[in-house]
């Protein structure tokens, strides 16, 4: 191979099978489908999941569970994830998501756990506070205020 002439390799691709082309071919005739039945016509494909008439497995295994649409999704986090933030700082969903804390979706609420010591005098306006985390935040000299 040169720089010039960038062909495949001789051998490297063949010609593509030409079925139904006479029988000099070799595939001539029936074209590779056998003789007869179903799978030998055009359109034979079934549909996802037919078993032949019999009940499709996703029909014979039983329904568990359901979503709950109104479920209302949080970003988690704890008191010791709040350490990059300064003194007196106020603690926001955007300021969180500014800082790189949170990601999207941005739908989504924020938690406050109590793993972890309250680093400095915070302002936090979260959607939720666990019992820890609000005395360990308070207990630095910052506040806590729930936003919907």
């Amino acid at each position: 191979m040169r720089l010039q002439d960038p062909r495949p390799a001789k051998g490297a691709r063949r010609p593509r099978k030409r079925i139904g082309r006479g029988p000099g071919s070799g595939h001539g005739k029936t074209a590779c489908a056998g003789h007869k039945g179903q799978r030998s016509r055009t359109g034979d494909r079934s549909l996802r999941g037919f078993e032949g008439g019999q009940m499709p497995l996703h029909r014979r295994i039983p329904k568990r569970g359901f979503t709950n649409k109104f479920r209302t999704f949080y970003h988690i986090l704890n008191v010791e994830d709040l350490a990059r933030f300064g003194e007196s700082a106020e603690v926001t969903p955007g300021s969180l998501r500014q800082a790189g804390v949170i990601g999207s979706p941005r739908d989504w609420g924020v938690k406050i756990l109590g793993n972890g010591e309250a680093p400095r005098k915070l302002k936090l306006k979260v959607h939720k506070i666990s019992r820890p985390a609000r005395e360990k935040i308070e207990q630095a000299g910052g506040t806590v205020e729930l936003v919907k």
